[in-house]
């Protein structure tokens, strides 16, 4: 059998970008599965959500939302550290970029090493990355919550933190008067997880928890559809909770018995494919979730930094 292609190298078609208007002035760009993005317009500014990968990719997204609006971004708010979530925020020429404490942690620890990794695993998101004027770095950070007043009849905006997930970082915004959420990835919506800096056991208990108790009615996951409906919401969430589920069980019962990480990533594959296994990134990801999660069975609770050579050798032994 031919190795699969090194993550998602060889994903180099271009996606549909839909723009949906969730409310009055409250924006997500959707594309078959590629990293969502949003905005909030406040009187007379906008909050963005999430940067994109390069400012090339950047402009873009930022063409179509100046169909709707002309007002400068004051605030950009990035859900965590990743890559593709923060290189583009130059092209926003935002006055106040706010990320949690955690998040600036991250990128002084490990920002270059991811930027170099994930433009390895998923070159087609990084548009011109020549254009890229090097790490993002926060002007605020906060460690619990912060809410951006809207102004006007627009109420506000609550940037919020629910706990360890995705990363040691994530966090939500959350728009009381709409009950809009835009929850990053730490949920998907019919799109595989990415867990390779997660906190498996945190994610899938309080984590999670804390994200459903805030009632919303319309989410923006970091991958996926918009979930429309309280029903289609709590439905994203239980499918992102069942999904670290199983891999806790079967990585949990591989290495419980003394196994290799190959056969637990064998038997998560075998576990999660039937239902997952169609969903964008679900090849790309499973082999460094399984390592992640491995290395917490271990007892390694910080997770180790992903560098392009780690990738490859994780790669070429468990799903290569």
């Amino acid at each position: 059998m031919a190795a699969k292609p090194f993550a998602s190298s060889a994903d180099l078609d271009d996606k549909n970008a839909i723009l949906d208007v969730l409310a009055d002035g409250v924006y997500a760009l959707t594309a078959e599965g590629d990293p969502n993005i949003g905005a909030i317009e406040g009187q007379d500014f906008v909050v963005a959500f999430e940067a994109t990968a390069t400012p090339v990719a950047a402009r873009a997204w930022l063409d179509k939302l100046r169909e709707h609006t002309d007002k400068p971004v004051k605030y950009l708010v990035l859900s965590h550290y990743h890559a593709v979530r923060v290189l583009g925020a130059s092209a926003f020429d935002a006055q106040v970029i706010v990320t949690h404490d955690n998040t600036r942690t991250l990128i002084a620890e490990r920002g270059k090493q991811d930027w170099d990794s994930e433009l390895a695993r998923m070159p087609r998101l990084f548009a011109e990355p020549d254009s890229i004027p090097g790490l993002t770095w926060p002007d605020v950070t906060f460690d619990s919550s912060l809410t951006i007043e809207l102004g006007g009849n627009r109420g506000e905006l609550v940037l919020q933190y629910c706990g360890r997930g995705h990363t040691a970082g994530d966090i939500v915004a959350w728009l009381p008067q709409h009950k809009i959420l835009f929850a990053g990835d730490l949920v998907e919506a019919q799109a595989a997880l990415y867990t390779g800096d997660a906190f498996h056991t945190d994610w899938s208990t309080g984590t999670l928890d804390r994200v459903k108790a805030l009632g919303a009615e319309t989410l923006v996951g970091g991958r996926g559809a918009v979930s429309q409906g309280r029903d289609a919401v709590d439905a994203a969430i239980e499918q992102t909770r069942d999904f670290l589920l199983v891999m806790r069980e079967e990585v949990g019962a591989v290495h419980a018995r003394g196994g290799t990480i190959k056969e637990a990533f064998e038997a998560t594959h075998c576990a999660l494919a039937p239902k997952f296994g169609a969903w964008p990134i679900f090849e790309h990801c499973l082999p460094f979730d399984v390592s992640r999660l491995w290395d917490e069975l271990d007892g390694i609770d910080w997770p180790r930094t992903w560098t392009a050579a780690r990738d490859r050798e994780v790669w070429d032994e468990l799903q290569g």
